[in-house]
């Protein structure tokens, strides 16, 4: 053969020690042979590595071949271990086998020696073989368990003839059920999403009566109210009876979903933006166009008038008549004018500004309009507001928008008194103003369009007017909103981030 065998033979007698040698070297073994006699050079030797067999007398005068196994099979459980001994009696040698002998050889029919080694090497390295690949495999495995878990991608098996079920680690953390239930499709059919249930339930119908491969995607949803989204594939597998059995993995796909929803989002808002701005383009066109012969008209209509004695009862209906021109074609020209400020890019001038006294000088240019209307105005003003960084004038156009509709809003009303209400105040690390007025309202569905471009809830205008204010707004980091109150009139608010704040005194 010739083998390389390393061997630690206990045995206190070298005759018999050399026998052994020789018969194992007369059938092509090359051995090397570590012979001790106690317990202590039993266990310096047992340390070393390189020993391929342990062989061991039962009697010593000195020490035992039992306790030289149970050290062995502490220290060095992998090496085969074989009694060669003159007495070793049956109990002797079951108990011996039962703590972790190879073999018992007796010496008085040493002719078995050869095949129990060679018996012995080979299982040993048969186990040693298993071990690897177990270890192999537990490697394996715990690879592949961490890789679902990092993909958040599950595993399982079906069988629809018994209708069992088996589950991986990560597939029972997707559906957040403890491993020690036992998954069955009604199960499974608890945690689906009560809109795909049906789906569900069409898909493993099919599944089970035609026994072919399928894919699905459908939502749990977990008793805390929260959704997860789950794609499903799975192949069918027929073994040499012909029982099919469905293999497949599950994949939580929730973070690619909402992903996808947001980004279909952003591409319908970025849509949405591209057509206003190309509508702002062309209505700036259109209005450019318009404004100089509509200037003209307005000229001529007033010249007209200048020449025209209204007194005179043959030109009083002409008169009349230029008076509407004039009245309406300026009411166009702010029309225009509102167009073109909606559609300029004005630079934006920033600066640190106290709101209260951006309010008070805003009021002072409607002073008219509330006169004329009949509107009584309320003024509550937080003291030592933070400052804010804006640009003054931008910010002014907000507040007179704000306050001119709600003047507009007030004129139908006919049965209480109009009054607006303007409030600054500072809340959390902002400084918020609701202007409020007692008019005709709107409804909780138009709350959300009111700031969209062109839409309005008056028989009149063009609704730019609230949509110029988010702009406005929002370009300086801040948000817009309306409220409808009850049981009438409205709210608008809108917040400004804080620059810098007021000092205490």
């Amino acid at each position: 053969m010739n083998s390389q065998l390393r061997i630690l033979h206990l045995e206190d007698d070298p005759q018999d020690a050399e026998l052994a040698q020789t018969m194992l070297e007369a059938e092509g073994f090359a051995c090397h042979v570590t012979r001790v006699e106690t317990q202590a050079d039993f266990c310096s030797s047992i340390e070393r590595d390189g020993f391929n067999l342990i062989l061991a007398d039962y009697t010593l005068p000195a020490f035992d071949g039992i306790s030289a196994l149970k050290i062995a099979a502490e220290k060095r459980p992998e090496l085969p271990f074989i009694f060669v001994s003159g007495t070793l009696g049956e109990e002797v040698a079951i108990e011996a086998l039962n703590i972790g002998a190879t073999d018992y050889v007796l010496k008085t029919r040493l002719s078995r020696l050869v095949p129990s080694v060679v018996r012995a090497l080979r299982e040993a390295t048969e186990k040693a073989q298993r071990t690897l690949a177990e270890e192999s495999l537990r490697r394996s495995e715990a690879y592949l368990a961490e890789a679902q878990r990092l993909s958040h991608t599950g595993s399982f098996g079906w069988l629809p003839s018994s209708g069992e079920i088996y589950w991986s680690d990560e597939t029972f953390r997707i559906f957040e059920f403890d491993q020690a239930t036992m998954p069955t499709l009604e199960l499974i059919e608890r945690r689906v999403h009560p809109e795909d249930v049906a789906a569900f339930q069409q898909v493993v119908e099919r599944a089970a009566g035609d026994r072919q491969d399928f894919a699905h995607e459908y939502r749990l949803q977990m008793p805390d109210e929260r959704v997860k989204h789950i794609n499903v594939v799975a192949r069918a597998v027929r073994d040499d009876a012909g029982e099919i059995e469905f293999v497949g993995a599950v994949m939580e796909v929730t973070a690619i979903r909402l992903a996808q929803r947001e980004l279909n989002k952003t591409q319908a808002d970025l849509a949405h933006v591209m057509r206003v701005t190309s509508l702002g383009e062309l209505t700036a066109s259109i209005a450019h166009e318009v404004n100089q012969p509509l200037g003209s008209i307005i000229t001529n209509a007033e010249a007209c008038l200048s020449w025209l004695d209204h007194e005179q009862p043959d030109l009083a209906e002409a008169h009349a008549a230029l008076g509407r021109i004039v009245r309406d074609g300026t009411r166009a020209g702010e029309v225009i004018r509102r167009i073109r400020t909606l559609a300029k890019k004005a630079d934006t001038k920033m600066a640190p500004l106290n709101l209260n006294e951006v309010l008070s000088e805003a009021l002072i240019l409607v002073q008219h309009e509330l006169l004329s209307a009949r509107v009584a105005l309320r003024l509550e003003q937080e003291n030592a507001l933070p400052v804010i960084l804006a640009d003054k004038v931008q910010l002014q156009q907000v507040i007179l928008n704000l306050v001119i509709n709600g003047i507009e809003a007030m004129q139908p009303v006919t049965d209480r008194a109009r009054e607006l209400l303007i409030r600054s105040e500072y809340d959390d690390q902002q400084v918020r103003v609701t202007v409020t007025d007692c008019g005709v309202g709107f409804s909780a569905d138009n709350a959300g369009r009111l700031f969209n471009t062109f839409f309005t809830t008056k028989s009149s205008g063009l609704g730019m007017g609230l949509s110029i204010c988010r702009s406005i707004i929002e370009l300086h980091g801040g948000r817009v909103w309306a409220v409808p109150n009850v049981p009438h009139g409205a709210s608008i608010q809108f917040t400004l981030p804080v620059h810098q704040r007021a000092e205490s005194h």
